[in-house]
């Protein structure tokens, strides 16, 4: 049925594969852990200290998301001392141009806020 304008109208319909990217990567601190791991692997406490704010606990629980996710690798380097590192996979590569169009969409467009997430 053609609407007022006269054009036919189409209903709208979510890009299923969109939903699931933004509410992996729209998690709290997900893609804030994924950006900062774009600068190399990582050990647990430099990651706390790169994402302010975020608890041990909950960077602990999204390390293990993401490495479920198959976008993070954990690294266990027996030592001594025992380190362990996190970096990211070829699929968690994969994301540095979408982040990084994100990042400078923010930039331009967002107000400026600290990384407290």
């Amino acid at each position: 049925m053609p609407s007022e304008s006269g054009t036919d109208h189409q209903p709208r319909v979510c890009d299923a594969a969109l939903a699931r990217a933004f509410g992996f990567l729209g998690k709290r601190w997900n893609g804030v852990i994924l950006a900062t791991l774009l600068g190399g692997p990582a050990g647990f406490a430099e990651l706390k200290r790169a994402v302010s704010g975020i608890s041990d606990s909950v960077l602990s629980d999204r390390l293990t998301e993401l490495a479920g996710a198959g976008l993070v690798i954990r690294t266990v380097d027996a030592g001594p001392p025992i380190a362990v590192a996190y970096e990211l996979t070829a699929s968690g590569q994969a994301l540095l141009p979408a982040l990084s169009e994100l990042t400078t969409w923010a930039a331009e467009n967002l107000p400026v806020t600290d990384c407290s997430g």
